[in-house]
């Protein structure tokens, strides 16, 4: 993990949409070209249709052109770990590898590392439809 990762995860989860739990999540994902993209939590009103930091960050992914993510950062607030969500996790296998590092971190400090594969073990992925 570089410092740019967490500053611009830092930055993403001041801009965080969270007017109803107040629980602000950045995150940013490396792609493969070596570009960062970042993202934050946006909730909505109607409680299910929000999405996640995660989420948004490999949607600026996407439109960039990018396929593949190397590395993700995920942070959010409290004493415990901010991990990716189900779903999330899910995302991010859509574009990653089970060795892909998952960087934990609170706004102050990197918590925990773990890779794709501990987070969501024996993962249905793209190549599983070939």
């Amino acid at each position: 993990m570089d410092k740019a990762m967490f500053e611009l995860a830092r930055g993403a989860m001041a801009k965080a949409h969270a007017p109803y739990s107040r629980f602000r999540v950045g995150a940013v994902v490396k792609g493969a070209n070596g570009r960062l993209y970042a993202g934050c939590n946006v909730e909505n009103a109607a409680y299910p249709e929000g999405c996640c930091a995660e989420t948004s960050a490999i949607a600026a992914m996407v439109m960039d052109g990018e396929s593949k993510i190397v590395e993700v950062l995920v942070m959010g607030g409290g004493e415990g770990l901010v991990t990716p969500c189900g779903g999330c996790r899910q995302r991010i296998r859509e574009f990653a590898t089970d060795d892909a590092p998952i960087h934990i971190c609170s706004p102050d400090e990197l918590r925990r590392t773990v890779t794709l594969g501990e987070l969501l073990p024996l993962s249905f992925g793209p190549e599983n439809l070939a």
